[in-house]
C-alpha cells in the first residue's frame, strides 16, 4: 500500500484541479493512500462537494504556496510552512512513500535538497521527462523516450552523466517494464570522438558500465525517431531540447487547426488523415505520462507539469505509487553499486 503525499496548492490551476484528480483516483480500484497538503479548511470544504472515498484521503495542513514567478530560495525562506515544504518533510520522515507536485519546479528541487538524503554516489539530482517518439520502446511499445537531465543540474560532469544514465535506466526499467532499456548520450555526432571532453569521458565510462545497455551517442534528429529508450545530457541542453520538442508539437497542432478552418480541400485532406492526427495527439499528450521523476534523492518524487489537469494529476500519483512499489530507489542503488 503506497502512501503518496500530494502538494494540493501547486500548479497553474490551483487546488480544484488537484482535488479533482485525487478524488477521481480514490474511487478507483486501488489501494493507494493519498495525503493532501494545503489549507486544511479549504480542502475539507472542497472535498464535501466532490464524490470521493474518504478512507483513501488524508488532509495535512500547510500555510501558503510558492508562486510560479518567485525565486525558489527566497520563497521557501519566506514561507517555512508552505505546501511543498510540509509535503517534503512528510516524505523525509517516512510518513509518505512518494510525493507529487505540479508546483514550482525549482522550489521542489530545493525542498528535496534541504530535507532528503541523496542516494549513495549521487552528487547531482536529475529531472527526467518523457517526449514522444516515432519508434516504440519496451515490451509495452511505449511511444516515448526518457530524457534527463532537463533542468535540475545545469552543468554536469562526466561522472554526473554516468549517474544520470544509471538512474534513467532504472526508471525506464521500473515504469515501462523494460528489462534492458537502451541508453545514449546526446551529442553533436554519433561517433565516439564527437562532443565535449565531458561527453567523451562519459562515453568511455558508459561503454564499459556493467549495468547499462549503452548504444553510444545520438544527435538531435534521433530524439523524435526514438533511437534510444533513455537519452542523457546536462540540464541546460536538456531543458532547451525539451522546450523545443514541446514547441514543435504545439505548432503542428496549431497548423492543423488553422488549415482545417481555411479551405474545404484542406479540411477534406485533414479528414482523410484524421487517424494519423489522432495518433499524433495521443503520442504528444503529456497528460497521460503523469509527470517527470526527480531522481537522485532517497525518495520517490514526481514533478507533474504546471498545466496539469485532473487526469494528469491522477496519472502522476499512479506513477509515483508504481515507482515506490517496484523499488525504484533500490534499483538505482544496484546500478550504482555494480560499477564499483
Amino acid at each position: 500500500m503506497a502512501r503518496v503525499v500530494v502538494d494540493a496548492e501547486g500548479g497553474d490551476h490551483g487546488m480544484p484541479v488537484v482535488l479533482d484528480g485525487v478524488c477521481r483516483l480514490s474511487m478507483e480500484d486501488t489501494d493507494i493512500q493519498m495525503i493532501l497538503v494545503g489549507d486544511a479548511d479549504a480542502i475539507t470544504d472542497a472535498l464535501e462537494t466532490r464524490r470521493h472515498n474518504p478512507a483513501r484521503i488524508q488532509v495535512m495542513h500547510s500555510s501558503g504556496a510558492v508562486p510560479m514567478d518567485e525565486d525558489p530560495r527566497s520563497a521557501l525562506e519566506a514561507r517555512p510552512d508552505c505546501s511543498i515544504l510540509v509535503a517534503m518533510k512528510c516524505l523525509a520522515t517516512g510518513d509518505a512513500d512518494a510525493l507529487v507536485s505540479a508546483g514550482h519546479t525549482g522550489a521542489t528541487i530545493l525542498a528535496a535538497s534541504q530535507h532528503l538524503e541523496r542516494l549513495p554516489g549521487i552528487r547531482r539530482a536529475a529531472l527526467a521527462a518523457v517526449h514522444p517518439t516515432e519508434g516504440r520502446h519496451g515490451p509495452r511499445e511505449d511511444p516515448f523516450s526518457l530524457i534527463l537531465d532537463v533542468g535540475a543540474t545545469l552543468s554536469a560532469t562526466a561522472e554526473d552523466l554516468v549517474n544520470f544514465a544509471v538512474m534513467g535506466s532504472a526508471y525506464a526499467s521500473v515504469i515501462s517494464d523494460n528489462p534492458k532499456p537502451s541508453v545514449a548520450l546526446l551529442s553533436n555526432g554519433a561517433e565516439p570522438n564527437k562532443g565535449t571532453p565531458t561527453i567523451k569521458t562519459a562515453h568511455a565510462a558508459l561503454n564499459s558500465h556493467p549495468s547499462i545497455h549503452f548504444i553510444g551517442n545520438v544527435e538531435g534528429l534521433d530524439l523524435p525517431r526514438g533511437t534510444a529508450d533513455v537519452v542523457v545530457c546536462d540540464g541546460f541542453l536538456g531543458n532547451v531540447v525539451l522546450k523545443m520538442l514541446e514547441g514543435v508539437t504545439e505548432v503542428v497542432t496549431d497548423l492543423a487547426k488553422d488549415a482545417y478552418a481555411r479551405k474545404f480541400l484542406w479540411r477534406l485532406g485533414l479528414t482523410m488523415l484524421s487517424q494519423g492526427l489522432r495518433q499524433l495527439r495521443t503520442m504528444t499528450d503529456w497528460k497521460q505520462y503523469g509527470g517527470a521523476p526527480l531522481l537522485g534523492f532517497d525518495g520517490v518524487i514526481i514533478k507533474a507539469h504546471g498545466r496539469s489537469n485532473s487526469r494528469a494529476i491522477r496519472n502522476a500519483i499512479k506513477v509515483a505509487a508504481k515507482a515506490h512499489d517496484r523499488g525504484l530507489s533500490e534499483e538505482i542503488r544496484k546500478g550504482l553499486a555494480s560499477a564499483t
